[in-house]
């Protein structure tokens, strides 16, 4: 089978969406060991998919020991087979499936599955996202909202809507659920790669909270924050979060 790398995105995310809702609705585990088998069955299936389909890239992914070898890869696939293991083991919807292509340390290309809502969304079939409400809103942790979307929502006039996971987050502001996605309390690159390509590709804006680039693929894969938001919010997104320094 051969496969655009933007198809095969897709494919991936899509059926290792669909592995995580079997081995949920199998009721065969529950709680944490829920949450655990599911990782490691869908990170099972996207690793050894992709040594299959690409065996020429570089692959960086949650579940699996981090391999040096990486670094001299100019293509590398980072994925993170559940985005949000908490909820995916609560079996509410807000999780997602992340698979992300770094080209040169820039998110290429991404696919983010909802298996929940049954949505690929794909950075190279972007839609056109509905317009802003008056009142724009910003997702946040539904558990521990950082102290600095908090702050800029106040300042803003911004409703906050707590979500699960971060892919579902960025996909909200993809699907006009939601208008920025703020976040300063620590990720990895599996958490974001998927989801920024997905949001540039659909014309959004994508960015560390200081407004400099995101680059993957590096030896020390945690990212402190990110920022998602429509282009037209960016600059005042920015300057808020600036003067809260």
């Amino acid at each position: 089978m051969s496969l655009s790398d933007g198809d095969l995105a897709a494919k991936l995310a899509e059926e290792a969406g669909k592995i995580l809702l079997s081995v949920r609705g199998c009721g065969l585990f529950g709680g944490k060991a829920l949450g655990k088998a599911g990782d490691q069955t869908a990170n099972q299936f996207l690793c050894h998919a992709l040594r299959e389909q690409r065996p020429d890239d570089g692959l960086l992914s949650e579940e699996e020991k981090d391999n040096a070898e990486r670094l001299s890869r100019s293509r590398v696939w980072i994925v993170d087979p559940v985005d949000g293991t908490r909820e995916y083991g609560e079996e509410r919807a807000d999780w997602a499936v992340h698979v992300g292509l770094a080209v040169d340390g820039v998110p290429a290309l991404g696919a983010v599955a909802l298996p929940g809502a049954g949505l690929v969304l794909r950075s190279d079939q972007p839609g056109e996202i509905p317009p802003a409400p008056e009142r724009l809103r910003m997702v946040v942790s539904r558990t521990r909202p950082a102290r600095e979307a908090t702050s800029v929502a106040e300042t803003i006039g911004a409703e906050l809507v707590p979500m699960g996971s971060a892919g579902a987050k960025a996909m909200a502001i993809v699907l006009g659920q939601a208008d920025i996605y703020l976040h300063s309390g620590g990720q990895y690159e599996w958490d974001s790669c998927a989801p920024a390509a997905v949001a540039l590709g659909w014309g959004l804006h994508v960015s560390r909270i200081d407004g400099s680039p995101l680059v993957y693929n590096q030896q020390d894969v945690y990212m402190p924050d990110l920022l998602i938001c429509r282009k037209e919010h960016a600059e005042m997104v920015l300057r808020e979060v600036a003067a809260l320094v």
